[in-house]
């Protein structure tokens, strides 16, 4: 069926987009089309957050616009199964009257995160080229390559026009399953007439093409000529294409492979479900049995890239892990690129390592990593490919919406007409009519904070979690450590404000100090002297402690002084 469509007229319903998330930061991908009483949303992403929210274990976008819907918002729609793009679905899921539609891969990663919020939505399945119909609009999902399968872009035929989203992409040449960027079906719109694009924006500031995931397999293939012991490799779970290239070279140079971490070991099942992931028979052992196989014969696939304080393999930087181990002649390779911010928890995590002498390989040292979004290269291909009336960047922050729009009129400033481009930002209303295409209004936006099952709303400035603190209390433990030592400098303290209000408030502080106390002597000296580590032991315990004696789940703030 062709997508194309007439140029925008009078006479006809106008369409809103509302971008909700994903414009001006990385994360969030968020999207909502409207026409009359009709909305469809494309993407409902999260990110993390950085130190400077404790406690906090999500962001999501505020969903406030599609409340303003409640009732006319009748289908999810899912370009692929990152979290930054499905991490936010249980939380949009009340405000969505009508399906969620995902290609199966993107279905089933988003499978186990329903079931852990007790939610059963109805899902369809789509593959590459399926065209569906919901109230005004016909969607239908064209391939792109991307770091992991099954990814699609979307053709939205609109009253006004053709809308493409590319959703994230690059132009894999070469792409390790033989499913090739569908070049062709975008010229083809292109040709048919597009009325607005929205293009990945991530590697507009990279020069050229950023390569095929197969350009990691020669440096790979040097690290299991050279590694004496066993190999330890730390990528995201969802980098199901890393995940092959690593399985099959442990294949040929005759190791064993254990993934360990609970999203390692998740995502490698439900991509062998799924036929994404094909381990030759024999080669995939439990993390329980590395110790039992020689360090030469195994590679261990691990979480943890980011440098996250409970992720396996900050566990077994600091030989804490219960089944891994860091011996000399181990290799440990970062396969990942660090998400800014993330850079002094990773470089933690690498001076743990070296402790071990056993030494680190980034992507710094060998081309043992390549981005999952295209450069600018393969941004102009697609712009000139498609030659749309409108060209709105999405998906970066603002430095590369901007860079984006001047390479967008660079591009086409040949063309019988040139683009006319709108560089956006999240709750911009942009509304396609008779007029043409123009930012028309502002929606509510924000951020919402997720804290275990509490949630609080924020706005743009970074602030805690009120609801949480005005239920349940705040404790602060207080410790001194030397960092030189690892040795407990005084004595621990704990501070409650809003914290049971009785007699008993003393006492329960002062039995949470020893447990305090003794976690910390359980602590190895190197855990000690890393601040980080330390605040995610310290706050693990004391809330398991709290919860058990008072049936409270106060706000725990870890406050480690380096001394």
């Amino acid at each position: 069926m062709s997508v194309s469509e007439h140029p925008a007229s009078a006479g006809v319903l106008p369409v809103d987009v509302v971008p909700l998330g994903g414009l001006g930061e990385f994360g969030l991908n968020m999207m909502a089309i409207s026409c009359g009483d009709t909305t469809i949303v494309i993407d409902a992403g999260s990110m993390f957050p950085d130190q400077d929210l404790p406690g906090v274990d999500l962001i999501v976008p505020d969903l406030a616009y599609l409340e303003s819907r409640r009732g006319q918002v009748k289908a999810l729609v899912l370009t692929h199964g990152h979290e930054d793009h499905i991490g936010g679905v249980p939380y949009a899921l009340p405000f969505i009257d009508g399906p969620i539609y995902g290609t199966p891969l993107a279905l089933a990663l988003l499978g186990k995160k329903l079931e852990e919020h007790g939610l059963e939505p109805h899902t369809i399945a789509i593959k590459p080229r399926d065209v569906i119909t919901i109230g005004p609009f016909t969607l239908e999902f064209i391939r792109v390559t991307h770091s992991m399968p099954d990814c699609v872009g979307i053709a939205v035929r609109t009253p006004q026009g053709v809308l493409l989203h590319t959703g994230d992409f690059k132009v894999d040449q070469t792409p390790l399953d033989g499913e090739a960027f569908d070049l062709h079906r975008f010229a083809q719109l292109g040709s048919d007439g597009v009325l607005a694009l929205f293009c990945d924006s991530t590697n507009i500031d990279r020069r050229g093409y950023t390569g095929s995931e197969m350009d990691v397999e020669d440096a790979f293939e040097e690290i299991f000529t050279s590694t004496e012991g066993k190999i330890v490799v730390a990528t995201f779970s969802s980098s199901l294409y890393r995940l092959q290239i690593l399985v099959d070279l442990a294949a040929q140079f005759e190791r064993k492979v254990a993934f360990v971490g609970r999203g390692m070991t998740e995502n490698s099942q439900i991509a062998q479900r799924l036929g994404h992931l094909h381990m030759p028979t024999g080669t995939a052992i439990k993390d329980s049995d590395v110790s039992s196989f020689p360090a030469q014969d195994v590679v261990c696939l691990v979480t943890g890239s980011q440098g996250e304080a409970n992720a396996a393999l900050s566990r077994i930087a600091i030989d804490d892990h219960r089944h891994v181990r860091l011996h000399e002649g181990d290799r440990v390779v970062l396969s990942a690129r660090a998400i800014p911010g993330n850079e002094k928890a990773i470089g933690r995590v690498m001076n743990h390592v070296a402790r071990r002498n056993v030494e680190v390989v980034t992507e710094s040292d060998k081309h043992v990593h390549v981005s999952g979004h295209g450069s600018e290269e393969e941004l102009k291909l697609v712009l000139s490919l498609v030659r749309p009336q409108y060209f709105v960047p999405i998906h970066g922050e603002y430095r590369q919406l901007a860079r984006h729009a001047r390479v967008a009129k660079f591009v086409t400033k040949g063309l019988p007409s040139a683009v006319e481009v709108i560089t956006a930002e999240d709750g911009d209303v942009i509304r396609f009519d008779h007029a043409g295409g123009r930012i028309v209004d502002k929606a509510p936006i924000g951020r919402t904070l997720i804290d275990g099952t509490r949630v609080g709303e924020v706005g743009d400035e970074v602030i805690r979690d009120r609801r949480h603190i005005s239920i349940d209390g705040l404790v602060v433990p207080v410790v001194a450590i030397n960092t030189q030592t690892g040795i407990i400098e005084g004595v621990p303290e704990l501070m409650a404000r809003g914290f049971v209000n009785d007699e008993s408030t003393a006492d329960v502080l002062a039995e949470g100090a020893k447990v305090l106390a003794n976690t910390i002597e359980e602590c190895s000296v190197e855990e000690r002297a890393d601040p980080g580590l330390m605040k995610e032991r310290i706050r693990t315990e004391l809330r398991k402690y709290l919860k058990k004696r008072t049936g409270r789940r106060p706000m725990v703030v870890p406050v480690v002084i380096e001394v």
